[in-house]
């Protein structure tokens, strides 16, 4: 060719690229899966299709706290334009970083006509100048982007996804994210997203609208428009717990690892966080109670138990396969989602009309969620009423938590509500296994069950219902079954969460007080439900639902340096007793004062016959001063307005006659006006000073001890041995925290007392107090919440000391001892008729009997109770 000819040909070519170049604005950049935030007709139309999705402030908090140099990927698990484009509108509007790049997606229908004729001229021109395609990740973009800032989204499955990158080696997204990360100082963050079109679990067979419209975990376009314009408000997403890419290269066993391995190890374990964070939403597929029936009673560990036992006990195998067939219907749950649904809705109703107001800790209930990826829930809270069986179901269903199995008594299995129980997630035990070798080993297997399928489980640890208003000690029969299926294997970890449910007022408050005086318990019936209605008449204040720190059993076993598989069976039952009284403690560390509780206290703690207001709330002022400086959880009312909050739990005593005016004084002006006690309603105070009593314990056995000293000056160290008895004395009756030494417990008692002027230190003397005159009656008013048990345990050794040994042993010996101490009182021999508690003589029955009183025999014992608890039974009186 001609040397003039080339010239005219290259300088054609010359301006032609240029022209090209010109059009593409300088740049080849130009992809369709890049969509910048804009504005106008589309962007609206979109964001008002969106705009009914929820998305909690509490997880978009989880991408403002992202550092301000950080690179954002948003991972989500199936290719979705929906998605990508929800979240590319939604967090334009919330200021957040904007997902302006889709990895393996093309929102082509979403660009300009300009753009997406660009984007073909630059691929176009690139593969003519080149010979080969355009590729993001090699010419820097993807790199550029990332680091400009802008935020990308990445499904981790898509169709054909994995034979792209294993058998065509194209760029993996993940393995480029983690060389990027390898090779700057930004930190890549990846935020795990969900988008849940219904809270229903999967079925264990889908239904013919699932395989035509899509399921309900993955519905279809139709699908989700159908749900979008019929219950926006059912759609929402939940952001999963971020994954910092430089400290997951930097993990144990992965830092020598080469990109491609670590990208596999990253997919699956972002895939593993998806599907997890998912089940707690929905729960585990939920089987028909043919199917789960079928699965437990003809699996291998149920079959050689029954072949063993019917050749044990001369019986026929298909005797024994009736008798297990009987117990797991009467043991098991049949949950059903539309149950748990219709539930949900009718006990909002009941309980919005019953109470004032549900107070929650929220902060506690997101912890919660978090966890509950790790392993199934073992949800423990305390018990005292009924309304505890509904309203942690409500509670987790209402924040998009799958409802629990709830472990209930067999009482409750009447008809017609047993079978409404069921369906809700109820499963029933018998109070004793007693004799029972089939129905102990058939509700072991259905417990393993429940955890292998991934279902959380709700249990009351203290038994029953708490008839007093305080803790009651820990029943370990379903702790140590969950433990047994811990270890073999039928989870990876289990999430013990401590929970504390307390009311202003309990709707069983007249059945309790009955039973303490020494009524019988009435068995549930339907009758009882029908009798219910009279409770839609009242209001019952506040019910204050609080959730400790999670206890991860696997990090427990960690912590401690041992392996469950290799304990001797005496080593795990300490493990269960240990883990039984730790729950315990932590749910007396979150339980709620309320201003009942505190007024209930100041009340009874008064020794005077009448009160004024003002002399009730200088004894209310100097509970909450120490309280306070326990670190209690207050009420809202409370803390922003203690006086208010406690005039009203007065006048709420006052109208339900618990506290009295007498008729003389009630033309008297408030603050001179005195109240009195009626003797027949002291009872029902003392429960909802038991609310709060634990609290208390650790300065009422102080107080007491300094008292019991009589000495105005005294020295810390003449405090520990007897507070030791007094914990030992208490030892049915309340729950100590096992982490605190009586030292402890002594020295933090004793620095509250010195802030309240009860106590002041020797100018001189070290570990030496001095009591003020203040502080004397001070003491008194904390020592005397264990009064009425020193009082009721008076009773139960007046009646050993009274009984010879055959005598004290009979099965009425409860009735007699009630006897006696109605006798006491009538006498004046005891000054509380609080302490005539049929608990309490329970208790007081449980610690002489361990400690050798049986009868008038056991004189040396007797004697040497008698004269302690007559001294501290003077000290708190005079």
């Amino acid at each position: 060719m001609p040397a003039s000819q080339e010239s005219i040909t290259q300088s054609w070519r010359k301006r032609w690229h240029q022209g090209i170049m010109s059009m593409l604005k300088g740049t080849h950049n130009h992809f369709l899966f890049a969509l910048p935030p804009s504005k106008g007709l589309v962007p609206w139309l979109l964001g008002r299709l969106f705009r009914g999705i929820t998305i909690d402030d509490s997880h978009l908090a989880l991408l403002r706290r992202m550092p301000p140099n950080a690179i954002a990927v948003y991972t989500i698990k199936f290719k979705s334009h929906f998605e990508y484009l929800c979240y590319h509108i939604r967090y334009q509007k919330e200021k957040l970083p904007v997902p302006e790049l889709a990895m393996g997606m093309r929102p082509w229908l979403f660009h300009t006509v300009t753009h997406i004729l660009r984007s073909f001229l630059a691929h176009l021109h690139w593969w003519l100048t080149r010979r080969q395609g355009l590729d993001p990740y090699i010419n820097g973009y993807w790199r550029q982007s990332l680091l400009e800032g802008k935020a990308a989204v990445l499904p981790l499955v898509e169709r054909h996804g994995f034979y792209r990158r294993f058998v065509k080696a194209q760029q993996d997204p993940l393995r480029f994210l983690i060389e990027m990360q390898q090779a700057t100082d930004h930190p890549v963050i990846i935020i795990p997203h969900l988008m849940f079109f219904s809270r229903n679990p999967a079925p264990a067979i889908p239904r013919l609208r699932d395989v035509i419209f899509g399921s309900e975990q993955r519905p279809g376009f139709m699908r989700r428009l159908v749900v979008l314009f019929r219950n926006p408000a059912k759609v929402f997403v939940e952001l999963s717990h971020p994954l910092n890419l430089r400290d997951f290269i930097a993990s144990a066993g992965l830092a020598e690892t080469n990109p491609e391995y670590l990208a596999l190890i990253l997919r699956r374990r972002l895939l593993l966080q998806h599907n997890r964070h998912r089940q707690t939403i929905t729960g585990p597929v939920v089987k028909s109670h043919e199917e789960f029936k079928e699965e437990l009673l003809s699996g291998e560990r149920l079959r050689q138990f029954m072949t063993q036992y019917a050749e044990s006990r001369d019986k026929t195998i298909y005797q024994v396969r009736k008798q297990a067939d009987n117990y797991l219907d009467e043991i098991a749950a049949k949950y059903n989602h539309f149950a748990v649904n219709l539930a949900s809705k009718s006990t909002t109703l009941l309980l919005n009309a019953l109470f004032e107001d549900i107070v929650i800790d929220k902060a506690g209930l997101q912890q919660v969620k978090v966890m509950a990826r790790k392993g199934p829930l073992i949800l423990v809270p305390c018990h005292k009423s009924h309304v505890d069986y509904l309203i942690l179901s409500v509670l987790f269903y209402n924040n998009n938590m799958p409802a629990p199995h709830i472990a209930a008594g067999k009482n409750l299995s009447f008809w017609p509500l047993g079978a409404m129980f069921r369906a809700v997630g109820a499963f029933f035990v018998r109070r004793t296994f007693s004799g029972a070798v089939v129905y102990s080993k058939v509700f072991a297997e259905y417990l393993f069950k429940l955890l292998n399928e991934g279902f959380n489980i709700e249990l009351f640890i203290e038994g029953g219902r708490s008839r007093s208003g305080k803790l009651l000690m820990p029943k370990l029969g379903l702790v140590t079954l969950l433990l047994k299926a811990f270890r073999e294997g039928a989870c990876e970890d289990m999430i013990f969460v401590p929970i504390f449910i307390g009311y202003d007022q309990v709707l069983e408050e007249g059945a309790y007080l009955e039973e303490l005086s020494g009524g019988k318990k009435q068995p549930e019936n339907i009758s009882q439900v029908i009798k219910a209605r009279r409770f839609l008449k009242n209001r019952y204040g506040k019910i204050y639902i609080n959730f400790h720190a999670p206890l991860s059993l696997q990090e427990t076993l960690v912590e401690s340096g041992t392996n469950f598989a290799e304990m001797t069976s005496k080593e795990q039952n300490a493990l269960c007793r240990h883990l039984g009284w730790r729950i315990i403690n932590a749910i007396g560390k979150i339980s709620m004062i309320t201003p009942h509780a505190l007024v209930a206290s100041a009340a009874l703690n008064n020794s005077a016959p009448r009160f004024t207001i003002n002399e009730l709330m200088q004894v209310v002022d100097t509970y909450i001063a120490f309280i306070g400086s326990q670190g209690a959880q207050l009420t809202d009312t409370l803390t922003t307005d203690p006086r208010h909050a406690c005039h009203q739990a007065l006048e709420n005593y006052l109208q339900r006659k618990i506290i009295e005016l007498p008729d003389g004084e009630k033309g008297m002006p408030a603050d001179i006006a005195q109240y009195h006690l009626h003797p027949g309603k002291r009872l029902q105070l003392e429960y909802y000073k038991n609310n709060a009593i634990a609290w208390f314990v650790p300065a009422a056995c102080t107080a007491t001890t300094i008292l019991e000293l009589d000495a105005f000056q005294f020295s810390k160290a003449d405090l520990h041995n007897r507070y030791r008895f007094l914990n030992d004395l208490f030892k049915y009756e309340f729950a100590y925290d096992l982490d605190k030494s009586p030292e402890m417990i002594v020295r933090k008692s004793i620095k509250a007392f010195i802030d309240d002027a009860i106590l002041i230190p020797h100018p001189t003397l070290p570990d030496t107090y001095q009591i003020t005159s203040a502080g004397y009656r001070k003491l008194k008013l904390f020592a005397r919440f264990l009064l009425t048990y020193f009082e009721s345990y008076w009773v139960v050794l007046t009646f050993f000391k009274q009984t010879p040994r055959k005598e004290a042993s009979g099965k009425d010996r409860i009735k007699r001892i009630q006897s006696l101490g109605k006798s006491m009182y009538r006498k004046q021999e005891l000054i509380l008729p609080e302490s005539l508690s049929k608990i309490n003589y329970e208790n007081g029955i449980s610690l002489l009997t361990s400690n050798g009183v049986r009868g008038a025999e056991s004189t040396t014992q007797i004697e040497m109770y008698e004269q302690t608890l007559r001294n501290f039974v003077y000290l708190i009186k005079q």
